[in-house]
């Protein structure tokens, strides 16, 4: 076996690895779009546009996005008309991963009196 097979399958996962970044990369600035553009069209809508610009103005020079997601939610719901559900995740769609940790805690506490959480140890433990 020559060194240029060995090579070959080397450049072709760098390839590989760079078109899927820049697919994920134009896959995310997308869907963000999506969300600033429902988030300022669902806090237009309920109180008005100064308070939209306010929330875009926060959401990307203070890094505050919480009213670009409240909006967001609102906007998919009664702007574009879309089920609640649907609305929900697209607005906050990291909540998605976190509701079932949630409810289990909340049913295994229901049902053993423990939520059985698990906690890491810290680093710097004093024994």
């Amino acid at each position: 076996m020559s060194i240029a097979h060995e090579i070959a399958p080397a450049k072709y996962n760098l390839k590989m690895k760079i078109a899927i970044g820049i697919l994920a990369l134009a896959a995310f600035l997308v869907f963000s779009s999506a969300q600033i553009a429902a988030g300022y069209a669902g806090i237009e809508h309920g109180i008005g546009p100064v308070w939209a610009l306010a929330a875009l103005f926060a959401a990307v020079f203070l890094r505050f996005t919480l009213p670009i997601t409240v909006g967001a939610f609102f906007g998919a719901m009664t702007v574009w008309g879309w089920h609640w559900a649907l609305a929900f995740v697209f607005a906050a769609p990291g909540l998605v991963f976190v509701l079932p940790g949630v409810i289990s805690g909340i049913f295994s506490l229901a049902t053993t009196g423990t939520a059985n959480l698990t906690r890491a140890t810290p680093i710097c433990a004093e024994h």
